[in-house]
C-alpha cells in the first residue's frame, strides 16, 4: 500500500528524470554542434590554403585575357570589361579572411609563394582532428559539461575548463586533451544534486528548451553557409573533395591560359 508521500513524490522524480535526459540530450546535441562547427572551420582554412592561389590566378587570367581582348578590339565595352576584371584582382578589405593562412594586406605569405614557385611547402592540417582526438572530446564534454552544474561556482570551473577543452580539440592537439583529462580526474567531484522543487525543474526544462532552440539555429547556418554546403557533398572524405576541387581549378586555369596564349600569340 503506498502512502501520500509517496504519491506525492511521484511526479517530481518523473521530473527529475526528464530534466536529466534533456540535459543529456542537449549535451549530445552541443557535441554534434561543435564538432561540426571545428569541421567547418578547419575546411574553411585548409579550403582557403589549398586553392586561394588557384583562384587568384584564374582571377589574373581572366583580366589579362579581357585586357588582349580589349587591346585588338578597342571597343569601349571591351575596355570597361577589362578594367573590371583587373579591379577583381587587385587587394580588396578582408583579404586576409578570404585567404587565410595565404595572404594578407601585405602580400602573399612566404607559404604560399613557396607553393606558387613549386618550392616545398609545409602541408596544411588535415580538416578534421583523428579518431582518438574526437573520442577524448566527447569523453570530456560529457564528464564536465557546464550545463550539468547547479552551483554557479562549479559552473564557473566547468566553463573555463570546458573552454580549454575546445581550444585542444580545435587543434587536434591529443596531448593537451590527455593532460586536461587527469586534470579533470584528479579535481573535484561534482557537486551532488540537491533535491528541487517542481517549480525549479520546471524552469530548467525550459531554459535547456531555449537552449536547444539556440544551437539549432548555429547548427542551421553552419549547415547551410558554403563551407557547411561543401563539406556536407563529401562527410567521410573532405579531403578527397578538396581534392576533386583542386583538379578541376587546375583544368581551369590550363584552359584559360591556352586562351590567352591565342589572343597574344
Amino acid at each position: 500500500m503506498t502512502t501520500p508521500e509517496a504519491e506525492q513524490s511521484r511526479p517530481e522524480e518523473r521530473l527529475e528524470q526528464a530534466v536529466r535526459a534533456a540535459e543529456q540530450a542537449l549535451i549530445e546535441f552541443e557535441i554534434a554542434v561543435e564538432t561540426f562547427r571545428v569541421e567547418v572551420e578547419n575546411f574553411s582554412r585548409l579550403h582557403h590554403q589549398k586553392l586561394g592561389p588557384m583562384y587568384t590566378r584564374l582571377d589574373e587570367l581572366d583580366a589579362l585575357i579581357a585586357e588582349a581582348r580589349a587591346a585588338r578590339s578597342g571597343d569601349p565595352e571591351d575596355l570597361r570589361q577589362a578594367r573590371e576584371a583587373r579591379a577583381r584582382v587587385l587587394p580588396m578589405p578582408g583579404v586576409e579572411e578570404l585567404f587565410h593562412g595565404w595572404m594578407d594586406g601585405e602580400g602573399l605569405f612566404p607559404e604560399a609563394v613557396a607553393m606558387l614557385t613549386e618550392q616545398p611547402v609545409q602541408p596544411p592540417q588535415r580538416v578534421r582532428p583523428s579518431e582518438e582526438v574526437r573520442k577524448l572530446y566527447r569523453e570530456l564534454a560529457r564528464k564536465a559539461h557546464p550545463d550539468l552544474a547547479q552551483q554557479d561556482e562549479e559552473r564557473a570551473r566547468r566553463e573555463e575548463f570546458i573552454t580549454r577543452v575546445n581550444a585542444a580539440y580545435a587543434r587536434g592537439d591529443e596531448a593537451a586533451l590527455r593532460v586536461l583529462a587527469e586534470e579533470w580526474a584528479a579535481g573535484p567531484p561534482p557537486a551532488e544534486r540537491r533535491p528541487t522543487p517542481s517549480e525549479e525543474l520546471y524552469a530548467r526544462l525550459e531554459w535547456l528548451a531555449e537552449r536547444k532552440e539556440l544551437l539549432a539555429l548555429v547548427a542551421r547556418n553552419l549547415e547551410e553557409s558554403a563551407i557547411g554546403s561543401m563539406l556536407k557533398m563529401a562527410p567521410d572524405d573532405p579531403d578527397r573533395l578538396l581534392d576533386e576541387i583542386a583538379e578541376q581549378l587546375l583544368a581551369d586555369v590550363a584552359k584559360k591560359e591556352a586562351e590567352l596564349a591565342g589572343l597574344v600569340g
